[in-house]
């Protein structure tokens, strides 16, 4: 079976990042995978409007995706995230049983975009390293397409928060 075309999905994943911040929500998007590259899921960050800190689209995604499809489904599956997944949103993935995660922008580079906003507080722990510690392997790849993952930040972190 040929391998994805990572850059076309995980562009697929900015887009609907783009459409949470036309929405009134932060930049961030994920989309869930098939093996043969069919796009399953799509979700948004969930912040607003109950201001759900844990609301990330990562980790709603995984919440709606374990209840949906079964583990032996999933690690066949492909988390494709517009940003690295957090901790919380790397155990996400890794509980409900992805097999691969691809991302855009590094949580690094997203920490220094942000900078100390109260609506992103950004762990500086790659998620590679959570996954690391787990008992099966989830394979990542990314940072991809790093600078169109970081244009989708621009001019949203310096405001204030409500």
């Amino acid at each position: 079976m040929p391998e994805p075309d990572h850059e076309a999905l995980l562009r697929g994943a900015y887009a609907v990042a783009r459409r949470a911040h036309a929405g009134g929500n932060h930049p961030f998007g994920a989309t869930l995978v098939d093996a043969d590259g069919r796009v399953l899921m799509e979700q948004e960050n969930a912040f607003h409007p109950e201001r759900d800190m844990t609301g990330h689209a990562e980790r709603v995604l995984m919440t709606r995706a374990s209840k949906a499809f079964r583990p032996s489904e999933l690690r066949r599956c492909t988390l494709y995230s517009s940003a690295e997944p957090c901790a919380m949103c790397a155990g996400a993935a890794y509980w409900a049983g992805v097999g691969r995660v691809v991302y855009g922008l590094s949580e690094a580079r997203l920490k220094t975009i942000t900078g100390e906003h109260p609506e992103n507080p950004t762990l500086d722990l790659p998620c590679r390293t959570v996954f690391a510690a787990g008992q099966r392997a989830v394979v990542v790849i990314g940072p991809l397409l790093e600078e169109e993952g970081a244009a989708l930040h621009e001019g949203v972190w310096g405001r204030t928060a409500d």
